[in-house]
């Protein structure tokens, strides 16, 4: 895949697997793999050893495992519904839009 329509701090919608349906922000990306970090979504437990020497608890800690980028639709913010992002380009601009309502998508900052 040459590049991901999904960029860090979007709100994605879970479309397939256990956590179908939920919404969340999108903490990472991960254009090699094609894949996304989801706030809250597919949570895993992790054993954490306490270290000697540093202030960390050992025990089982709960985070947010990556999950593929087809698995993702992004929510456009003035529709509330999941869509497909699309380009504009005016001149040497390139915008991204919704493609239910074409309205701009705001972009990652370069």
């Amino acid at each position: 895949m040459a590049g991901l329509n999904i960029h860090r701090n979007d709100t994605v919608q879970v479309l397939s697997g256990a956590d179908a349906g939920k919404r969340g922000r999108v903490l990472r990306v991960f254009p090699d793999k094609d894949r996304v970090l989801v706030e809250h979504v597919r949570m895993v437990k992790k054993t954490v050893s306490s270290k000697s020497g540093k202030n960390t608890k050992g025990g089982i800690a709960e985070q947010e495992s990556p999950l593929h980028v087809s698995n993702v639709a992004l929510v456009c913010s003035n529709c509330g519904k999941p869509t497909r992002a699309g380009y504009k380009v005016d001149g040497d601009s390139k915008t991204r839009v919704c493609k239910k309502c074409a309205t701009p998508l705001p972009t990652k900052a370069k």
